[in-house]
């Protein structure tokens, strides 16, 4: 504790008697200072106790003791201490009465106590208070890094924090979801504060940010060393940190960054494990990938997995966003879902894109789809479906249910997936999906389209001309199996029109309608160049 008006009045050798202000005399004093001047507010900075004789002062005038008083309390002096004996051999009753009238802490000085003596006093006190803090931040940070090393790691890190500060604890993850709290009772009122966590996330790390409420005061500490947070820490309490608290926090800041950074390397290595496995699936050698997946995803290979491609969209233009911000988002949607649910994830980054194997209905595939749904959203994608995707974004492919044997396979539906999500502007499409769709979407793609308009060009040229409405036939023909009656009645015209329609089609194509891959292509090519 800093010293007290209290303790300086209890000192056995300064002697100091109290005048007025005796319900004041628990104020904290930071410093003691002389000053005789009639005015020194400008000179103060708060929290001081004013040594005076009043050598300059009308100290018997009333009124002009009342306006030296407020302003002395205007200026956050904490106490007021005058010297008997020297210009006053009592304090004038006028100076009494303004210290009353303004609840301002009078201590009458004896002539035998200096001034040095009072200022070496507060001195003293707060030296000491000081070295009780640093020593106190020390022990604590002695007791967080055990914390830190025991097996709870950051759990147990925040249990010792939260007891130090008499507050509360909590540790979020870089999606902004809370990984841990302390008391067990924290994690409710951490949730509430994910908004905050969020924008903390978006400047450099370190960043820091107070917030407060009805309930605490909580202080939010960004973690990690690079340009993006790792994570964040929170810690409430019921006022603002002292000394030997703030130690606390900085030590358990500096330890969660480097668990933090540590975990990265180590995810690192994982990332080049899991990659080595997923060459290995791909190349249809299930066993050899079981070998090297140990038990870091062997739980993975032995249960129905999903495999997801997702491929960044950005803006070209906008060179100040990096292209892969989309999918480090995505990513680490995906780890703090499996890291909460305690589940095995296989994700590889490979160039502008990002390969993954998750658990077939567990935490990671449902945050997929709520993060491609939130993207969707943003962007109003309901409302314009078939429009590509907005710059800055992903998108998502998602196999069918697979194992270790169907691994390539996987990989091909979850790419066809991707392609088709693509086409429609679609931020994730399941491969189930595309079977149950149409193929006529797929078709609105400007090569599909310049291949229709090569293959029809000389029918509409011939069409041009007047000499007969060949595209509008070929298309009933089509559209009718080939029935030349219900073909010829839909036109309009005799059967046998068509029929020598049908025989210029082929002469100026120079193909047979007799094969059913011409007239695939034909029909497909008619409805590509159709207007919807």
């Amino acid at each position: 504790m800093p010293p007290t008006l209290a303790s300086l009045v209890h000192h056995s050798a300064l002697k100091l008697t109290v005048r007025a202000g005796e319900d004041r005399l628990e104020t904290p004093v930071r410093w003691a200072h002389v000053s005789e001047l009639a005015d020194p507010v400008p000179y103060m900075e708060g929290g001081e106790l004013l040594l005076i004789t009043a050598m300059k002062l009308d100290a018997e005038d009333a009124e002009a003791m009342r306006r030296y008083v407020r302003r002395l309390v205007g200026a956050g002096v904490v106490g007021l201490g005058f010297a008997v004996g020297v210009y006053y051999k009592d304090i004038p009753q006028a100076l009494v009465d303004a210290a009353k009238e303004a609840d301002l802490p009078l201590l009458e000085v004896p002539q035998r106590t200096p001034f040095l003596a009072i200022s070496k006093a507060v001195s003293a006190a707060n030296a000491a208070d000081q070295y009780r803090a640093v020593t106190a931040g020390f022990e604590a940070q002695r007791e967080l890094t055990r914390a830190a090393l025991s097996p709870e790691g950051p759990a147990e890190l925040l249990a010792r924090l939260a007891a130090h500060v008499h507050g509360w604890a909590a540790l979020y993850d870089t999606s902004g979801a809370v990984v841990a709290a302390a008391p067990d009772w924290a994690a409710r009122r951490a949730a509430r504060l994910t908004a905050d966590v969020e924008r903390l996330r978006e400047r450099p790390a370190p960043a820091s940010a107070v917030v407060g409420g009805s309930e605490d005061r909580v202080e939010l500490q960004s973690l990690g060393t690079g340009r993006r947070a790792r994570g964040a820490l929170a810690v409430g309490t019921g006022a603002p940190l002292g000394t030997a608290e703030r130690y606390a926090v900085h030590s358990a800041v500096a330890l969660l960054t480097l668990s933090t950074e540590r975990s990265r390397s180590l995810q690192d290595a994982e990332t080049r494990l899991g990659a080595a496995v997923l060459k290995m699936l791909l190349a249809g050698e299930p066993d050899h990938a079981r070998a090297v997946a140990g038990d870091l995803y062997g739980a993975l290979l032995d249960a129905p997995f999903r495999l997801v491609i997702a491929e960044a969209v950005a803006a070209a233009e906008d060179p100040t966003e990096p292209a892969a911000a989309p999918l480090t988002a995505l990513a680490d949607a995906l780890e703090s879902a499996a890291a909460r649910a305690g589940e095995s994830l296989l994700l590889v980054p490979e160039g502008e894109r990002l390969i993954v194997l998750a658990a077939d209905g567990g935490a990671a595939v449902t945050a997929c789809a709520e993060h491609a749904d939130a993207v969707e959203t943003r962007r109003g994608a309901a409302s314009r479906p078939h429009e590509p995707a907005e710059p800055d974004e992903v998108v998502v492919g998602l196999s069918a249910p697979a194992g270790p044997i169907a691994a390539a396979a996987a990989y091909k539906q979850a790419d066809q997936a991707l392609a088709v999500a693509r086409r429609r502007g679609r931020t994730l499409v399941e491969h189930e999906q595309v079977a149950a769709g149409s193929v006529l979407p797929l078709l609105a793609d400007d090569a599909v389209r310049a291949f229709a308009d090569g293959m029809l060009r000389a029918l509409h040229e011939h069409d041009a001309t007047g000499r007969g409405d060949l595209v509008a036939s070929l298309r009933a023909w089509l559209s009718r199996h080939g029935q030349w009656d219900a073909a010829a009645a839909d036109l309009g015209v005799h059967r046998h029109t068509l029929r020598y329609r049908m025989r210029r089609v082929e002469e100026i194509l120079g193909r047979s309608l007799d094969d059913p891959d011409v007239r695939m292509e034909l029909w497909l090519a008619l409805k590509a160049t159709t207007p919807s």
